[in-house]
């Protein structure tokens, strides 16, 4: 935790493809990248940001998350998100996530993951999955 700083930043970029779309993701009935492929790749670029830093045994978790999606990407286009770190409370981890494509901005948001040890993590679905 002590190397995650404010500043610190991660991107992750694809490409539109049919299965991004909001019409294959069921957000709408158009072949334009959808608003969740958008959130997923900013906190794919969250992820990048700081996970590399934990600990072994540690890893990061999204808890929160207040996007716009701004502008329409059409299929084959490139899409770049960057999130970067703005606050660090303990274990909670704030950025500000941007997403572009090969023309404009097409998101703006924020965004908070938690970090979490994986075997406490992992008991406690394991308990989940073992209740009636």
């Amino acid at each position: 935790m002590d190397k995650i700083k404010i500043g610190i930043k991660g991107t992750l970029e694809t490409t539109v493809t049919p299965d991004k779309t909001a019409r294959h993701l069921g957000s709408g009935g158009i072949d334009v990248f959808a608003t969740p492929a958008m959130v997923a790749l900013m906190e794919g670029a969250a992820v990048a940001a700081i996970d590399p830093l934990l600990p072994e045994g540690q890893a990061s978790v999204g808890i929160d998350i207040h996007v716009k999606h701004l502008a329409a990407t059409p299929l084959g286009k490139q899409v770049r998100a960057e999130a970067e770190v703005t606050g660090v409370d303990r274990r909670k981890v704030m950025f500000i996530v941007r997403a572009w494509d090969e023309h404009e901005l097409i998101g703006e948001g924020e965004h908070i993951r938690f970090i979490i040890d994986l075997d406490r993590y992992i008991q406690r679905l394991a308990q989940k999955i073992n209740k009636p």
